[in-house]
């Protein structure tokens, strides 16, 4: 008996693309911190602060997307 999911391949393709997408907006907030005795001002930089959570932000909404997005050949 053949068992059929709630997703299809597709649907898991495209969540996997947006997991990466919201690692890469992670990783793009990684940066050298401040200490008590050095203040690092690269904590407030457009690319943590920004673009990072953009990015994050449109690896969820993609998220959605590809658990709603159905196939067009599929019945």
């Amino acid at each position: 008996m053949k068992e059929k999911f709630a997703l299809g391949k597709t649907n898991f393709i495209l969540i996997a693309i947006g997991i990466i997408v919201i690692i890469c907006g992670l990783l793009l907030m990684t940066g050298p911190s401040s200490t008590e005795t050095h203040f690092e001002p690269d904590i407030f930089s457009t690319r943590r602060v920004v673009v990072a959570p953009i990015v994050c932000f449109a690896g969820f909404v993609f998220m959605i997307f590809a658990i709603l997005f159905k196939a067009k050949g599929k019945k």
